[in-house]
């Protein structure tokens, strides 16, 4: 006679798949016919139910690997999106993926989405290398029946390691954050034991080669047809000195300030420089990890700097009381680069005092939604100090431009340490080009694709064991952890792509990469070539 989990005929039955890029069938359909003679289904004559449909992320639907299981199973393949999957509620949950897709199991949140309403795991989540497996039935309630879980489900099949009678609470432990207001403070930036390469930025990963660029965080296919046209065309005043003065009110009209808060600059980069040589510093304390250039120039204009270095077991976080009281200079990034940590304004704000210098560097800014969390427009903060720049979203690096928002008193200091005419006729072109709106509408819809390219990124990074991303990443690039990562570097290296060293940037170390967001195709084949460099790597 058979079991009571057998009697129920003609049920559906759904496999929920994860993967990774580049699984073959094999792969897929060893792990599956594994489950499914786990859950007693091996023999559909037997059991009454049959296989109906191999659900997973969408992202992962057009995998050749999963449709060619599929097609052998006689199933069709269904994709649901993460917001679809996050909702549902699963017992063996990982922070991986919950982080990088809202989903804190593709396998299991995708069998029981496929299977419907009613639907119990047969078989909880399952993992091989590269796969993971889960097998959801979807079982209509007997009279009086609450679930029919405990009917379906034999003391074997526990939620927790197997244990009897433990029942899932759809939610993952996260640890509460941890305060940092304990955070490491470095008193030793500038000595001669400081092994961090303050001078190395993403260009020099793909200077000498032809790799694919994930290194360096401009927006690729920039600068836009158009703005190359408004550039060619100012060639013809090149005879003249540069005139600023439109491009300054263009940028002033942007943030809703007087013009006499703006200062133009040969990059964000200069103005690092600028502010090192014309504030009196007495205390500079510099947030990390995060852009070098800012205690570079502070360096090398004489001042001692001061590390807050923020952890990664705070989710690189920042927490006002890090900063010293008596601190007179505080540079922060937001978002963060290269964690892509965006802050709260806020937080950042709280840290204005009389007599303290705050700057911001919100070079990235504008590759996040709305700018939200931007100070660029606010005049109410003392001592307040902004530094935005155009490389990023219209790939102008090798023009050099972007600007200061500060203080009238401040710009004017800014000024006199400035040499005359920094900034070319074409590079004032571009930005009075880029503050206009059309430009800004341009940038905006910029910022959304990337949140969606992102999110490919993320979704794909979950699925590797080795590699842990640093969450709620917001800017156009995301920061992982993968043990021996510079020896992942050369390995991808070999295969034709360029990845941004960490251990450069104070706070972090060998084991850590950044790698810009680029489109869904380029990720892909990033995603192929990191799993052969980790293969390769044992």
């Amino acid at each position: 006679m058979l079991s009571d989990a057998a009697s129920s005929a003609h049920l559906d039955v759904v496999v929920g798949v994860g993967a990774r890029p580049g699984v073959t069938e094999d792969e897929v359909l060893g792990l599956v016919g594994a489950a499914l003679r786990e859950a007693g289904l091996s023999d559909a004559a037997v059991t009454g139910a049959a296989v109906t449909l191999l659900a997973t992320l969408d992202v992962r639907a057009g995998e050749p690997g999963i449709i060619g299981a599929a097609a052998r199973l006689g199933v069709p393949v269904r994709g649901f999106g993460s917001a679809e999957l996050a909702v549902v509620a699963v017992p063996h949950p990982s922070e991986r993926p919950l982080a990088a897709t809202g989903t804190a199991s593709v396998a299991e949140a995708a069998a029981l989405r496929g299977a419907g309403p009613g639907a119990v795991l047969l078989v909880p989540k399952r993992k091989s290398r590269r796969v993971t497996c889960a097998i959801a039935r979807s079982v209509p309630l007997r009279p009086n029946e609450v679930s029919p879980e405990a009917r379906l489900l034999p003391d074997t099949h526990g939620y927790i390691g197997g244990e009897p009678h433990t029942r899932p609470t759809g939610t993952i432990p996260i640890p509460s954050p941890h305060t940092t207001a304990a955070m490491d403070i470095d008193t030793s930036a500038g000595t001669s034991a400081d092994a961090h390469d303050l001078r190395h930025h993403g260009d020099a990963e793909v200077r000498d080669e032809k790799l694919i660029d994930l290194a360096v965080n401009v927006r690729t296919n920039t600068p836009p047809a158009w703005l190359r046209e408004r550039i060619a065309e100012s060639l013809s005043g090149l005879a003249a000195y540069p005139d600023g003065r439109a491009a300054r009110a263009a940028v002033a009209e942007r943030h809703d300030l007087p013009a006499r808060r703006v200062l133009l600059t040969a990059g964000a980069a200069e103005a690092f420089v600028l502010l090192a040589r014309a504030l009196p510093v007495r205390r500079a304390v510099v947030v990390h990890p995060q852009f070098t250039e800012p205690e570079a120039a502070l360096r090398d204009a004489g001042h001692e700097v001061e590390r807050v270095l923020l952890r990664e077991a705070d989710g690189f976080r920042f927490d006002p009381a890090a900063v010293p009281e008596d601190a007179d200079l505080v540079v922060i990034g937001n978002p963060t680069n290269p964690t892509s940590v965006l802050h709260p304004a806020a937080a950042i704000a709280s840290l204005a005092r009389p007599g303290r210098w705050l700057v911001v560097d919100e070079a990235f800014m504008d590759a996040v939604p709305g700018e939200r969390e931007s100070l660029a427009s606010r005049t109410d903060v003392p001592g307040l100090v902004v530094l935005r720049s155009l490389t990023k979203t219209w790939g102008l690096a090798g023009l050099r431009i972007g600007y200061a928002l500060a203080a009238p008193e401040t710009i004017a200091a800014l000024e006199r340490v400035q040499p005359l005419w920094p900034v070319s006729t074409p590079a004032l072109v571009a930005a009075e080009a880029c503050m206009a709106p059309v430009a800004l509408m341009e940038a905006e819809e910029a910022a959304h694709r990337i949140g969606v390219e992102r999110a490919h990124l993320l979704a794909g990074l979950a699925e590797f064991d080795e590699v842990r991303v640093v969450e709620a990443a917001e800017g156009p690039f995301v920061l992982v952890r993968i043990e021996g990562a510079d020896a992942v570097r050369d390995r991808l290296r070999a295969l034709g792509f360029a990845a941004r060293r960490g251990d450069t940037f104070p706070g972090l170390d060998r084991n850590w990469l950044r790698l810009a967001v680029r489109d869904r195709v380029t990720t892909n084949r990033f995603l192929l070539a990191l799993d052969q460099a980790l293969l390769l790597l044992g």
